[in-house]
């Protein structure tokens, strides 16, 4: 059994030695020692973290085929990296998982060129009239399901996520819409989505795009009178993966033509994943035939991550940074930094970046010191009905006043305030700030700001209005 792993190891020297030029093999892996084997992850120690990355970047994808060859499917990696004195009996070592570092890409689409066009160049296997489109999938590498950790938080999204990737356009849920607050692992989940398609079926083509993106993508089309070709472009796509579709939220054109995307892509048995703040019931500045569309497939949300699923969310980001943490620092973080998994990994790398630069050992006291500090100066992420919910209060109002249609300035006041704090404090743009706070376009949400902007510095009750709730807000 000890010799288990020499000898695995050794079979794969031989067929490497076959692949690569000696130079290369006498430098980079004649080094290597192997050092255990347990199911089927071979774990190799490596003389320095120049050499582990440099071996992840330039030989990383036959050392994956060895490893299948000789181990079988499922066979893993994993790197002990010497970070100590390499004469020493036991020198000080650092362990790293492989990375998964494959650029993920669409095959090129065949078009029809437009009869005016010509190719600058006259290429001999090329069809004449025809053109290669190459549509960048815009997926992050790392964003997979194996590294989405999975809780009774989420469960429910990720397996309906799985079911979608295995059968793209051929399930129920399409399209699948997954909604949740900021930070709860959505973009993730849909890229993941995407990566497994990628893996399981690599003829279809998978597009990522964020509808801030897709908004700006749209505005330049129709500028330059391309607005049919930006429409066939999107309906060229497999799979349409559309992030934070709340954006969309007052942009009735950018809306109509979304719409005749996503029934497009329908119709012809193609994969919508959506994603957004809120379930389309709660989705305010939004047509009316584009929520009931969104409503066909699967809702599913992704809520607050419990105990057990920050700790193994953390346990899992120190493994892949080649960190050594106890369970009680652990636990220490999972306990006090509960909102979203975007600050919970947030705490860890600045816990990991204090004791680096300072040059001491990550303790419970380090890191009881630190993250009281995060927590106590972390903002809470607002939304606007909260920002409208407070100013009511403070003004003795329903919330349900700010949508009235009418010019009484003590609701108009309040209007605009909302509209101010809701762009100060919150990423949401000027059209979904009017489409949720009375039904207004951008160009309300722009005056309101200034007028509020002109009082504060002309009227002292006014400001101290605007003072009084922005510490409300702040609390």
């Amino acid at each position: 059994m000890n010799s288990e792993h020499k000898s695995a190891w050794d079979k794969c020297l031989n067929v490497i030695k076959d692949n690569v030029p000696s130079s290369s093999f006498k430098t980079w892996f004649e080094p290597i020692e192997p050092v255990k084997l347990e199911n089927k992850v071979l774990t190799i120690q490596v003389p320095s973290a120049f050499f582990y990355e440099y071996l992840e970047e330039q030989f990383i994808d036959i050392l994956r085929k060895t490893l299948r060859m000789v181990i079988g499917n499922g066979a893993k990696l994993e790197y002990n990296v010497v970070m100590g004195n390499k004469n020493s009996s036991q020198p000080y070592t650092v362990s790293y998982p492989t990375n998964n570092n494959t650029k993920i890409q669409n095959k090129p689409l065949t078009i029809p060129l437009k009869s005016d066009e010509r190719p600058t160049i006259k290429n001999p296997f090329i069809i004449p009239g025809i053109q290669k489109l190459q549509i960048d999938p815009q997926l992050k590498p790392d964003n997979t399901f194996e590294n989405f950790v999975e809780g009774d938080c989420n469960r429910l999204a990720r397996s309906a996520g799985y079911a979608v990737a295995q059968n793209p356009g051929g399930t129920a849920f399409n399209p699948l819409m997954i909604y949740g607050n900021s930070g709860l692992g959505k973009t993730h989940l849909a890229q993941a989505i995407g990566i497994e398609v990628k893996e399981r079926f690599p003829d279809k083509v998978v597009l990522y795009v964020n509808a801030n993106k897709f908004q700006t993508q749209f505005t330049e089309a129709t500028r330059n009178n391309n607005r049919n070709d930006f429409l066939h472009f999107y309906q060229m796509v497999d799979v349409l993966i559309l992030d934070d579709v709340h954006e969309f939220a007052g942009k009735e054109k950018t809306q109509e033509t979304f719409f005749h995307i996503f029934n497009h892509l329908h119709q012809m048995g193609k994969q919508l994943i959506l994603t957004s703040d809120k379930p389309p019931i709660e989705l305010k500045g939004m047509e009316q035939r584009l929520l009931s569309r969104f409503k066909w497939g699967l809702t599913a949300d992704l809520q607050t991550p419990d105990f057990e699923t920050r700790m193994e969310i953390l346990r899992r980001k120190v493994y892949k940074d080649g960190i050594t943490l106890s369970d009680e620092v652990l636990e220490y973080i999972a306990s006090h930094v509960t909102n979203n998994v975007r600050e919970l990994e947030g705490a860890l790398v600045s816990l990991l970046a204090q004791s680096m630069l300072n040059k001491r050992e990550i303790t419970l006291e380090l890191a009881a010191k630190l993250i009281n500090k995060l927590v106590k100066n972390s903002k809470r992420e607002l939304s606007i009905e909260y920002i409208s919910k407070v100013v009511c209060d403070y003004f003795n109002m329903p919330v349900e006043a700010l949508q009235a249609k009418t010019r009484k300035r003590e609701i108009v006041q309040a209007r605009q305030i909302a509209m101010y704090f809701s762009k100060s404090l919150t990423k949401y743009s000027l059209a979904s700030i009017g489409a949720q706070i009375g039904s207004k376009d951008h160009a309300t949400v722009l005056h309101a700001c200034k007028t509020v902007n002109n009082l504060k510095d002309t009227d002292k009750n006014f400001r101290v209005f605007v003072e009084d709730i922005e510490k409300k807000l702040k609390m």
